[in-house]
């Protein structure tokens, strides 16, 4: 069952380089190349080949290591400061297969044949994933709403054919995954025999420890046609169709970015996140170390020295044994890894925010769900005074590179993402991942910094709207109560992104769910008791829906991704 094969996890930095102030002249296809740089001129059978990415990869360095370019319009490139390594460099560009790759060292003027490709098949192997995914088919809009299988068999909880996109696109399916990658666009002979694709969909889908994650999604629509699609799609890709769509080359400044990528963590872990910098002052940390974190596939947090091309792994530690790891999660074997359960995390760290003093925080779990008692009702705590929680899956951590240990903090909301804000005391918000945890929490980075006291320190409030009107916050009805012209009105629309504005202190998160919103936050003098929420649905009959991660300029505009590709 089990069918190994190179699986790296790189980490990629983007830079801009003034090629064309090193490639002087448009008139003249000479290079010139420094002792660090290797540059040349790329053809093909009709001359010169513009806007093709030219690789070099090299494993000498302690990390695997690699830098691509793109060419000019005469087909020129100029891979600039490259370490001192010998070099495999090739060709790769739509319209070509991989040229074949010549070893080489910095210091080199390296002219390169481009490969051509010999036909539509071939080229389309190099096609981003989303334009084999694209081929997907969709349910007719006419299809909805469900009403059932007495009616359209659809079922009755899809409502609009953008629901099902939200799904089949950012909010579900594509949310871990890949879709239309060559892993995915075929269905793997160690996967076994079926009688049709939409049963070895159903088998492929169940595969490795994030199986119940992805029934989940897949149930969210209606699975047994969305299977059925799936298999469709992948017979007609082994029967030879190809994307109708050919993807542009890069234009204009495209071809100025310069890539660097790298090898960190392990075959068999995944990488979630990374931080190189504090948000507030992206001058913190400067060249130094990128942390990621690896969520539940591994408790060993990747660390990548780009400087010195080194690579890394910190053990992020739990404050209680029995807390629970992923490696009891539920599996089927995998074509890949057959039925090793290859995650082992317990501190499921999902992502990591750096501080002004290159301290990296995680939102990590640190012990098992239950709460403690002072987050519970009955509690003399103020947030749980208002707002009780029984329980909490993801928890807060902080990594010091200087001294190298952990610092474990227990909280009582669960957390996804974190950002500091712009305050005296660093307050510390997180978001929940989802809207049905119910609130929005935070540490008092100050205070907890001056006493250790974690549970003084951390706080959280319901989302409250201030349906009635008068400014303040009142005795509110609950989300499945009608509104009370009275009262106010508590919403289950927790965060997922978050971010504070720098303009007013306000906090701002994306709310999931079908169309989804973005919602403000006031946290007011007294937040567990004075915060009020604004809500602000994307608007589904303008064509948007399905936010996921936002963000927030400088200028206090709030910037978000949706499923509709607004």
């Amino acid at each position: 069952m089990k069918n190994t094969r190179p699986f790296f996890i790189a980490a990629i930095l983007l830079t801009t380089a003034a090629l064309p102030g090193r490639l002087s002249s448009q008139q003249s296809a000479a290079v010139r190349v420094d002792a660090d740089d290797v540059g040349g001129v790329v053809t093909g059978t009709n001359g010169p080949e513009a806007g093709v990415w030219v690789i070099a990869e090299t494993t000498d360095l302690p990390t695997k290591f690699a830098k691509i370019v793109v060419t000019d319009d005469q087909g020129r490139y100029l891979i600039p400061d490259l370490p001192k390594a010998n070099y495999n460099i090739w060709v790769r560009g739509y319209g070509l297969v991989d040229s074949q790759k010549v070893r080489t060292v910095p210091g080199k003027t390296l002219d390169l044949k481009a490969a051509i490709a010999p036909n539509d098949a071939a080229a389309a192997q190099y096609y981003p994933a989303i334009y084999w995914y694209s081929m997907l088919k969709i349910p007719d809009k006419s299809e909805f709403p469900g009403t059932g299988e007495n009616g359209n068999g659809m079922p009755e909880k899809i409502k609009h054919q953008a629901q099902w996109l939200d799904v089949i696109k950012t909010n579900g399916c594509n949310t871990c995954h890949q879709l239309g990658n060559k892993a995915t666009r075929t269905i793997a002979q160690q996967l076994g025999e079926f009688k049709s694709s939409s049963d070895a969909w159903q088998r492929r889908i169940v595969s490795g420890q994030a199986m119940t994650s992805m029934l989940n999604a897949v149930d969210r629509i209606d699975s047994k046609r969305a299977l059925a699609l799936f298999g469709d799609w992948t017979d007609r890709i082994a029967a030879g169709e190809v994307p109708k769509s050919k993807p542009p080359r890069p234009q204009g400044v495209e071809r100025n970015v310069v890539i660097n990528v790298w090898d960190w963590s392990n075959p068999k872990a995944y990488l979630h996140d990374e931080i190189s910098t504090d948000k507030r002052n992206p001058t913190v940390n400067a060249n130094g170390p990128i942390y990621g974190s690896t969520e539940l596939s591994t408790d060993l947090v990747p660390v990548l020295d780009p400087k010195h091309h080194k690579a890394w792994e910190i053990k992020h530690p739990v404050r209680d044994p029995n807390t629970p790891s992923a490696k009891t999660d539920p599996l089927t074997p995998s074509p890949y890894w057959g039925a090793e359960p290859i995650w082992d995390s317990q501190s499921n760290q999902h992502n990591p925010m750096m501080d002004e003093k290159a301290r990296v925080w995680f939102t990590a779990r640190v012990r098992p769900p239950e709460n403690p008692d002072f987050c519970k009702k009955g509690s003399s705590h103020p947030s749980a005074k208002v707002f009780p929680i029984n329980s909490a899956n993801r928890h807060l951590s902080m990594y010091d590179p200087k001294t190298k240990k952990f610092t474990l903090i227990s909280t009582c909301f669960s957390t996804h993402h974190l950002v500091f804000a712009e305050d005296a005391n660093h307050t510390l918000w997180t978001s929940a991942g989802g809207p049905a945890s119910g609130v929005v929490g935070w540490l008092n980075r100050k205070m907890f910094e001056e006493t250790g006291d974690e549970q003084k320190s951390q706080g959280w409030t319901p989302l409250i709207l201030d349906t009635n009107g008068n400014g303040k916050r009142d005795e509110w009805v609950e989300p499945n109560q009608a509104v009370d012209p009275t009262k106010d009105k508590r919403v289950a629309a927790a965060f997922y992104g978050i971010a504070v504005s720098p303009v007013d202190g306000s906090v701002w998160g994306s709310s999931q769910g079908f169309p989804s919103s973005i919602v403000r936050l006031n946290p007011g003098p007294n937040p567990s008791e004075t915060a009020l929420a604004e809500l602000y649905e994307v608007p589904l009959d303008a064509g948007a829906y399905g936010i996921r991660g936002m963000d927030i300029d400088r200028n206090g505009v709030v910037w978000s991704s949706l499923s509709s590709g607004h």
